[in-house]
């Protein structure tokens, strides 16, 4: 019996997915992702848009006494549609592209390149998803708002029939330029540093292809994605929050009244309760893209 190893099987090549199932199960991965991860966005938004200091603690105990626990779900509606237009869209076309590239050449592609395809699919998405971003803020941040003042919208798509009625339909894309940026940070640290995490941590030997693998790449690309885009994230949630209907303040003017108003630390205003759900929203919108993926290509490839 021969002592020597047999040798290891080149790995298989994946076979690229239809474009139509690209986008289908981006949408459907970031959907089941938010219907978890939604209370944190109700959190988040609510110490975002509140100048005053505040915490987690006191945000979750004044949800649940002051408007039960079902409140933490407020503007579901409007996160579900949101993933259904912003990350179709953004994942969608970063996974064509990596296709692309893919059938074109060898190797993987470089971060540059792949910051380029993230770049690209998250400004795309982010223009497309504002809408229901603005309708998301209004929602969840609605309860801690006077009775006498709130909005009340019913769900996302009577937002959108009360604010182009009432405020224009242009107001639906207010904060896009923010939103815009804030996608292209959150893109290119998740998307790019995710795929070179994946990579890095297999080459290495350490972890084989499977959940594990992904659940540790998404948590570190979630750490990343958090710190990078706080400042822009606070930013588009404030203009997009404005009740006034005149021309909203630009991106840059915000971010700079932030940090001289409040402190250049305000900027980072709700870290923690924005990575939980980023955190998680990464992993689990990788995870079940990919398991999707993987199930396609058994079964229907």
């Amino acid at each position: 019996m021969s002592d020597k190893a047999a040798p290891q099987q080149p790995e298989k090549k994946k076979e690229p997915l239809p474009p139509a199932f690209n986008f289908l199960n981006a949408g459907l991965s970031g959907m089941g992702a938010t219907c978890v991860v939604h209370p944190m966005d109700v959190i988040k938004n609510r110490i975002q848009v509140q100048q005053e200091k505040t915490s987690i603690g006191s945000v979750i105990n004044s949800i649940y006494r002051n408007e039960g626990i079902l409140k933490f779900y407020s503007g579901l509606s409007a996160g579900l549609v949101r993933q259904a237009t912003y990350t179709t869209v953004r994942l969608g076309i970063y996974n064509q592209l990596q296709d692309y590239w893919k059938q074109r050449y060898t190797g993987i592609p470089s971060f540059g390149t792949l910051s380029l395809m993230a770049g690209t699919a998250g400004a795309t998405g982010a223009f497309v998803g504002t809408p229901a971003e603005v309708a998301l803020v209004r929602m969840t941040a609605d309860g801690r708002l006077p009775k006498e003042q709130r909005r009340n919208y019913k769900n996302v798509f009577h937002a959108f029939a009360k604010i182009a009625k009432d405020e224009g339909v242009t107001t639906l894309w207010r904060g896009s330029i923010a939103t815009m940026g804030r996608a292209v940070v959150v893109n290119v640290s998740q998307l790019a540093t995710y795929s070179q995490a994946k990579f890095l941590i297999a080459s290495k030997g350490q972890m084989k292809e499977g959940i594990g693998l992904h659940f540790c790449a998404s948590m570190l690309s979630g750490f990343i994605t958090t710190f990078n885009s706080m400042p822009f994230d606070i930013t588009k949630t404030r203009i997009q929050n404005l009740k006034s209907t005149g021309k909203p303040p630009g991106m840059i003017t915000m971010l700079l009244s932030i940090a001289k108003n409040e402190g250049i630390g305000a900027l980072w205003k709700g870290f923690w309760p924005t990575y939980c759900r980023i955190g998680p929203h990464t992993v689990l919108t990788f995870i079940i893209n990919e398991q999707i993926a993987n199930a396609y290509r058994r079964h229907a490839l």
